[in-house]
Parts: C-alpha cells; sequence; structure tokens
C-alpha cells in the first residue's frame, strides 16, 4: 500500500557482508523540498515581521539617517547635540570603526524614536470616528476638523506599500463605554418591546444596577481594557464559542453558496482543482503577509488579525471548553468522497496549478474502493453536542492507527467534500436552491468535519459551497476568501498562470483574460509533473467507537430534521432603486425586516444585526438594535389607514437614519451588548448576582440578522460582470421560536436572503417569512413611487 510504502523511505540492516541502507529517493526528496519551504517561509515571515515593526517608516529610511550621520560627523561639523561625542566615552576605542559604531547606534536611537513617534501619532489619529457620523451625499460637504484629519492620516499612514498586518500596531484598542451611556441606549432600545408596566420595572433595574453593583464591575473592566489589546475578544471567544456545548452544525456553523448566476463547469474534478488552487493561492497571500489590509475609503485599516486562522486551524472538542488550535504550515489537504478520507498534498516544490491538482482529484473520483468499517459517517461525531464529542475523542481517538488519522484531518490546511448530488439552481423551482443551502448547512450530519475551519464543498455539476467554524473568525474574513475563489472561476490571466498578479500580490482583472476552463471544462494548462497519489486514511474502528457514532448520526439527524431553509432571490429591484430614494441599502432592509416580521408574528422583537468592531485591534463584532422607537413608529404607519404617503416616507427616513446612526455607534466602540457581557462575566468571576444583567442576557434574539460583504478584494466589477457573485450565505435560528437572516445585496438589481427556521415551533415559518419579505419589499417601493407622483418628481 502507498502509505506503507512511505513510511519506510529510510532504513538500514546489518548482515554478515556489512551495512545494507534502503532509501526511497521520491519521498527524500519531499523531505529536502518541506524543509526548503520551511526556512523560506520562516524568512518571509522575519522580513514582514520588520517591515510591520517598522511602518508606516520603512527600513531604508535607517540606512540613509545613517549614512547622514557618518557623513556629517566624518566632515568635521557635529550631529545635533553633538551625540556621537557624547557616546564616544563609552566605546572600547576611539578609531574609525568605533566612531562608526557610535555613529550607527545613535543613528539607530532617533530612527527608533522617529519611528515609535509616528506610529503613536498614527493611533492617535485613528481614534477619531467622528468622520463615520457625517452624512455623504445628502447635500453636507466634509467638516473642516474630519478634512484635515483625512490629510494628516495620509500623511502619516506612510509612502510605502502596507501589508496585512503593517497597521496593527497603529489600531487604537476598543474603547469601554461609559456606564450610563449603555443604560441610556439600552432603555431606548427596549422601549417598543415591552408595556409601560414592565418598562418602568426596566427602568428601576437598570437604576439599581447602574447606582450599586454595576459600579463595581465598570471598575474591573475598566482596569481590564487598559490592560488587554481588547477588553471583549478573548471573553467572546472564550465563554460564547468555546464554552457552548451545543452541536456546531447549525447552531454555530454558518455556510456561503456559488456564485449562482453562472455555471464555468460541470466537471466536479475541474472545478474543485480550481478552487483548491485559489484557497491556495489565498493562503500563500496569507502566510506571507502580501494581501493588502482592508482600508475603508482607502484610508482607515481594518484589523486583520483573524485571517491568520482561515487556514492550518482546527476546534478541538472538551469536555468543559474547546480549543482552538492553528498550526503555522500544512501540506496536504483532506479530501472525503463517499465515505471515504483522502489524505492530498499540495505542494511539491510550489503549489500544485489546478490541472495537476484536478488529477488527484480525479483518481479519487475514479477509486472504487469502500469505506472501511464505521469510516463514512465518523464526521457525525463532530455534528453532535461538544461533551459526547469529547469523550468519544479521548476513548477511541488518542492513539494507535486512528489517532495518527485524526491528526492528520486535524493539521489538513482545510478540508474537500466531494458529494454526491448536484447543486442546483432553478429560477423556476426555488425549492432547488433552498435545497442546495441546506446541503451546505449540514449535508447529511456526517459529511461535512464541522470542527475544522472550513470545508470545500463540491457538488457532482460542479458547482460550489463552504461550511465554516465560527470560533476562529467572523463570516467577513471568510466572504473575502470567498470572493477570491468565486471571481478566480470567472477571470484567469494567462500571463500569471493563476498565479499573484498586480501590487503586491493582490489579484487584478486583466484585460487579456481567458476562462479557467477549456471548452471540455477541464482546467486549462499542461501538467509540469506527477502529481503526488492520494493516501487513504486507516480507521480501526471498534464496537464501542462504532456505537458512539452511530448515537451520533441519529442526533445529528434530529437537528437536521428540525431545521428548514428557504433562499428568497428578490430581483424585481435592488440598491439601485435605494438610492435613488437617498437611503442606506441596509437600513432600507432591515426596516422591510421589521415591517415582515411584525406582519409575520403580530409584534415587534428584539432583532440581533451583525456589525463588525474591526476598527480597532483584534475586533471582532457588536450588536445593532435594528427594531428601535423609530422603526416601530414607521412600521404601524404602513398598516395605518390614516396614515399619509407624506407622513410614513418621512418616518422611515427617521427610522433609517436612526439605524445609520446605531450601526456607526456599534463599530465605533459605543454598542450595548458586548460592554454588558463583559460586564457580566466580571459578575461570574466576581460571584455576585445581578437581576439586571440576568435578565438582559436572557432575552432571546428572535430575530438574528447579519449582511454579507462583498468587494473585499478590489476585483470584482459587477458592472462588467453582473453574475460574478455569490449568492452569499446562511446560518441556523439562534432561539427555537425565531429566524435566522442572512442577505446579500447583489448589484444593483437583486437581493439575496437566507432565511432558516426550526420546524418545532409553532410560531414560524421561513416560507411564510419569505413571502412577508417580498411583501414589505414591494410596499416599500410602491411607498416611494406614490411619494414621486404625489411631489411631481421622477
Amino acid at each position: 500500500m502507498a502509505e506503507a510504502h512511505s513510511a519506510v523511505a529510510f532504513s538500514f540492516t546489518v548482515t554478515h557482508e556489512g551495512w545494507d541502507v534502503n532509501f526511497d529517493r521520491e519521498v527524500l526528496n519531499l523531505v529536502w523540498q518541506s524543509g526548503i519551504r520551511s526556512w523560506k517561509k520562516r524568512l518571509a515571515r522575519f522580513q514582514n515581521s520588520v517591515h510591520n515593526g517598522v511602518y508606516p517608516g520603512h527600513l531604508w529610511s535607517l540606512w540613509v539617517l545613517m549614512s547622514v550621520v557618518i557623513g556629517v560627523h566624518f566632515s568635521g561639523r557635529q550631529v545635533p547635540y553633538d551625540l556621537v561625542a557624547k557616546v564616544m566615552p563609552y566605546m572600547r576605542g576611539q578609531n574609525l570603526t568605533w566612531q562608526i559604531v557610535a555613529c550607527g547606534l545613535i543613528s539607530l536611537a532617533v530612527w527608533l524614536a522617529v519611528i515609535f513617534t509616528l506610529r503613536y501619532i498614527l493611533k492617535l489619529l485613528l481614534m477619531y470616528k467622528g468622520w463615520m457620523y457625517e452624512a455623504r451625499g445628502r447635500g453636507r460637504s466634509v467638516s473642516m476638523p474630519t478634512k484635515l484629519w483625512l490629510v494628516f492620516v495620509k500623511i502619516f499612514s506612510g509612502w510605502n506599500t502596507p501589508r496585512l498586518y503593517s497597521f496593527q500596531g497603529s489600531l487604537p484598542r476598543l474603547p469601554l463605554p461609559s456606564l450610563n451611556d449603555t443604560m441610556t441606549r439600552y432603555l431606548r432600545s427596549v422601549r417598543p418591546l415591552l408595556d409601560d408596566e414592565n418598562y418602568e420595572r426596566m427602568v428601576r433595574l437598570a437604576a439599581e444596577f447602574e447606582e450599586g453593583i454595576g459600579v463595581k464591575l465598570q471598575r474591573y473592566l475598566w482596569l481590564k481594557s487598559w490592560w488587554s489589546t481588547n477588553y471583549v475578544s478573548d471573553w467572546w471567544e472564550e465563554y460564547v464559542y468555546l464554552r457552548g456545548r451545543s452541536p456546531l452544525m447549525i447552531n454555530s456553523n454558518f455556510y456561503g453558496i456559488d456564485a449562482i448566476l453562472m455555471h464555468p463547469t460541470k466537471i466536479q474534478a475541474a472545478r474543485a482543482a480550481s478552487a483548491i488552487n485559489s484557497c491556495l493561492n489565498y493562503r500563500r497571500l496569507v502566510e506571507r503577509q502580501e494581501l493588502e489590509p482592508i482600508l475603508i475609503q482607502g484610508l482607515v485599516p481594518l484589523c486583520s488579525w483573524q485571517y491568520e486562522r482561515i487556514f492550518n486551524t482546527v476546534r478541538t472538542p472538551g469536555i468543559e471548553t474547546d480549543k482552538i488550535q492553528h498550526w503555522s504550515d500544512a501540506n496536504h489537504i483532506i479530501v472525503y468522497h463517499k465515505g471515504r478520507y483522502f489524505k492530498v498534498l499540495i505542494y511539491r516544490g510550489r503549489i500544485l496549478k489546478p490541472c495537476e491538482i484536478q488529477i488527484q482529484i480525479q483518481q479519487i473520483l475514479d477509486d472504487k474502493s469502500e469505506p472501511l468499517p464505521g469510516e463514512e459517517k465518523l464526521a457525525a461525531l463532530t455534528a453532535i453536542n461538544r461533551v459526547d464529542w469529547a469523550k468519544a475523542r479521548q476513548n477511541f481517538f488518542s492513539k494507535g492507527i486512528n489517532k495518527l488519522s485524526l491528526d492528520i484531518i486535524e493539521k489538513a490546511a482545510f478540508i474537500v467534500a466531494l458529494d454526491d448530488v448536484p447543486y442546483e439552481y432553478d429560477e423556476s423551482d426555488p425549492s432547488k436552491l433552498d435545497q442546495y443551502g441546506r446541503v451546505l448547512l449540514h449535508g447529511k450530519g456526517y459529511d461535512r468535519w464541522f470542527d475544522k475551519s472550513f470545508t470545500l464543498c463540491i457538488g457532482s455539476n460542479g458547482r460550489l459551497g463552504f461550511n465554516s467554524e465560527h470560533s476562529w473568525g467572523d463570516a467577513a474574513v471568510m466572504s473575502h476568501l470567498w470572493e477570491l475563489v468565486v471571481t478566480d472561476d470567472a477571470f484567469y490571466s494567462n500571463r500569471a498562470d493563476a498565479a499573484v498578479v498586480g501590487h503586491l500580490g493582490e489579484y487584478m482583472i486583466l484585460d487579456d483574460i481567458d476562462q479557467r476552463y477549456d471548452e471540455e471544462g477541464n482546467c486549462t494548462g499542461t501538467p509540469e509533473l506527477t502529481p503526488p497519489p492520494p493516501v487513504r486514511l486507516q480507521w480501526e474502528i471498534k464496537f464501542d467507537s462504532q456505537i458512539a457514532i452511530d448515537n451520533a448520526v441519529i442526533e445529528a439527524q434530529k437537528l437536521i430534521d428540525d431545521v428548514d431553509l428557504r433562499i428568497y432571490v428578490h430581483n424585481h429591484y435592488g440598491k439601485g432603486f435605494v438610492k435613488l430614494c437617498r437611503l442606506s441599502p441596509d437600513a432600507y432592509i432591515q426596516m422591510a425586516l421589521q415591517l415582515a416580521y411584525y406582519r409575520d408574528a403580530g409584534k415587534f422583537s428584539l432583532t440581533y444585526e451583525a456589525s463588525m468592531t474591526r476598527l480597532f485591534r483584534e475586533g471582532r463584532t457588536e450588536t445593532v438594535r435594528p427594531c428601535t422607537v423609530e422603526s416601530s413608529a414607521w412600521v404601524k404607519s404602513m398598516d395605518n389607514k390614516n396614515c399619509s404617503v407624506e407622513e410614513r416616507v418621512k418616518l422611515l427616513r427617521i427610522a433609517c437614519e436612526r439605524h445609520q446612526v446605531g450601526y456607526q455607534d456599534a463599530m465605533c466602540g459605543k454598542g450595548i451588548d458586548r460592554h454588558l457581557f463583559c460586564l457580566y462575566v466580571v459578575s461570574k468571576y466576581l460571584e455576585v448576582d445581578s437581576p439586571f444583567l440576568k435578565e438582559v442576557l436572557s432575552e432571546p434574539w428572535r430575530l438574528s440578522t447579519s449582511q454579507t460583504p462583498h468587494g473585499q478584494t478590489g476585483r470584482m466589477n459587477l458592472d462588467k460582470h453582473p453574475n460574478c457573485i455569490s449568492a452569499g450565505g446562511g446560518f441556523g435560528p439562534v432561539a427555537d421560536d425565531g429566524y435566522g437572516v442572512s442577505y446579500i445585496v447583489a448589484g444593483e438589481d437583486l437581493f439575496f436572503f437566507h432565511i432558516s427556521h426550526k420546524k418545532s415551533s409553532k410560531q414560524t415559518d421561513c416560507h411564510r417569512f419569505a413571502i412577508n419579505i417580498e411583501r414589505a419589499l414591494a410596499d416599500m417601493k410602491r411607498l416611494f413611487e406614490e411619494y414621486k407622483l404625489l411631489n411631481g418628481t421622477k
């Protein structure tokens, strides 16, 4: 067998005739190449560390400064403050060499002082967030303070091109809101959800907390905010994700879907090879830090620390808490096909080309071997509650061949699942797209390794998707990768042969582009080498472990049977119409969701919208609360026959503006929920009870929403290629009697909504909710059309 052959790459024996040495040249060459690659990566990381450590300065400026100081000193003039003369008495001699050393030390000290001053000034500048609140496109110009701020940020951001982590040292800490501000915002957010009696009760609880134990909790949290890089992120990762004992499938993991409006190839092996190659190229950009950081308006950087864990990462189960494990490198991926696991090497002196990877994938598809006993449904263990999986992992996968195979899976760059069903989209049959989403959300319950950072899924007809674990990072980071994968299949440069092109490795769309596939749908190009053949993983699944797997399959199937998903494609209009209404597309959609939910449930509900806090170092997310006093007033006006069109439009504009302020507050560190969450954690550490915090943290999010971002790579031109955009992605419902809604603003005339609910709930129905969303969006368009007719505008 191949695995047995590779296990004896080198051996020797002693006989009566002398030494007998046996070695496998191919395997030793792989070892040699692996070592060379490892040292290259270490050197690249060291160079990147130096570059990032001195940014926004540059190392060449040190050599220039040294040359100037040495020139001035030996010309007979004094260096300012006569620093060289003051240092010379501490040298071992006064000769030429020691004078040069003294000049070098003075240059280094001055250079470092300037560099750190620049970094600190840039950090102070990035603390200013007033620019976010200044209206754009409303007839108002940017204020003079913001104009000056823009100029200074441009100056102090440096002239050399930033790398992925260049701005990390200059990003400010997440600010801690005052207790009074958070209480005020919280009470305002719950006002439309409570009647007068319950609202007054909540006001009393908030006042008692603010004047009592809240003062002590805030004091401890203030110390943490100054001591730690980010006072939220570590606790958020630990207590919200890693200590959660619920299954990852449906409850935590999210999925992403292909660009369904295009279908570049129907050959499964070719599409898989192309996507794998794109992921590996992206990984190289991240590892070399050649991926440019995302800059808002091309100027304000977002934190990039989450990118490190996209690849070579797994969440391992524990009895009380899980652990995120990340490896610096991996030269293989794992491919799952028809119940079998294959280790596939993807590096042979370089990243394998798509046409070479296609050979490996096709070998797997052509392999007719049967799964080993227990192998086919093994991954169901990753789909169940974390305690049971942790116990099974310890009992059955902690030694022998099972441990070896499990290590290979967990240390892989990522997982690839070659499904035996097609991923279909038919505009005339919405159920096919719904099934597409369900396959990506949970699959069969045992054909996704839910612990891995992500599983790349390929349908039998060549369409793509992914399932991603959530604890290592947020959807925006995974969307960045996915955007590159999707656009790679639409654009392909002959000159670069799918390699990195453009400034500092940023992928670019070139004029002379060809399709990535030939006329038959296979990957273009000619293999330059024979790719390493896939190797089957081996397992010894005994009776007890088989029982654990069977039980996991039953538990996973119960979860799958209880969830339903509807992907609604709204193609009646898109953000083009919304812009004509002079409203934010996100605020517009959130108001539509509020109207749809009110009509669906007959009441308002606590609503969650995810917003990022990556303007700050190690920032992740914050909650925007779209259900506000203003939004509820507008929603009620829509079904009030006595309310005029002008009044409804006025209320909608006010509601959207209020939502925008709430979104901006969340991005700027003025959110409500992360602050309250951290106060609750402190209270648990101090073993004190707070009725206010207990009630706040127990409130269910019956409407949980999120917008899928796009346009992060700078290569997606929807004017030229309107079909080249992912249909977004989704997640399961957060509350048992609630909805999970993800949406993407996909161009000028298209919205996608991914709506999930639990079938066990009698109050929710994702198909009914999709109809209510369609009706709400139609009513909002009709409202503005009537308003324009009344005012005589086009």
